[in-house]
């Protein structure tokens, strides 16, 4: 597991979407991109933050933003939440976790005391030349569009 920096060059990925289409990080050479990572498709949180960015992605688009979300579920998975809710944008399916990991978004997480491996929801805004301009954290799920484009 890595520890980037704003500023960093954003690690090259490539990794299936829903359709099983390869997708990398060359795809978005130019463009600015909202790289996104949560735990799992169709839970509360997780559909949360999927469907702010929905509502909200004329406007992200406006800002010269594509918007990319990378979760350990699978391609089926991933195509089920993407019609259930209308999400305009690719899912990737990161099911061993190396893209995950490779941003620094895989790690320990600890539940009603038990501790686990799992993604750290991270969001990460890289520039059109591959550099990270922005890392957030601490993500508002019903809000992430405004913490983006701040």
């Amino acid at each position: 597991m890595s520890t980037l920096n704003i500023g960093d060059k954003a690690p090259k990925f490539k990794s299936k979407n829903q359709n099983g289409e390869t997708i990398s990080l060359d795809n978005f050479k130019g463009k600015k991109l909202v790289l996104y990572f949560y735990p799992k498709d169709d839970t509360p949180g997780c559909t949360a933050e999927a469907c702010n960015l929905t509502d909200n992605y004329k406007h992200l688009q406006k800002a010269g933003y594509s918007v990319l979300g990378v979760s350990p579920d699978d391609e089926k998975k991933h195509l089920k939440f993407i019609e259930k809710y209308s999400l305009p944008f690719d899912l990737l399916a990161d099911t061993e976790h190396k893209v995950a990991e490779d941003y620094g978004a895989w790690g320990e997480k600890s539940m009603y005391g038990k501790k686990y491996f799992g993604i750290l929801r991270t969001t990460f805004l890289i520039n059109e030349k591959g550099i990270i301009e922005d890392i957030i954290t601490k993500v508002d799920t019903k809000n992430h569009t405004a913490q983006i484009l701040k």
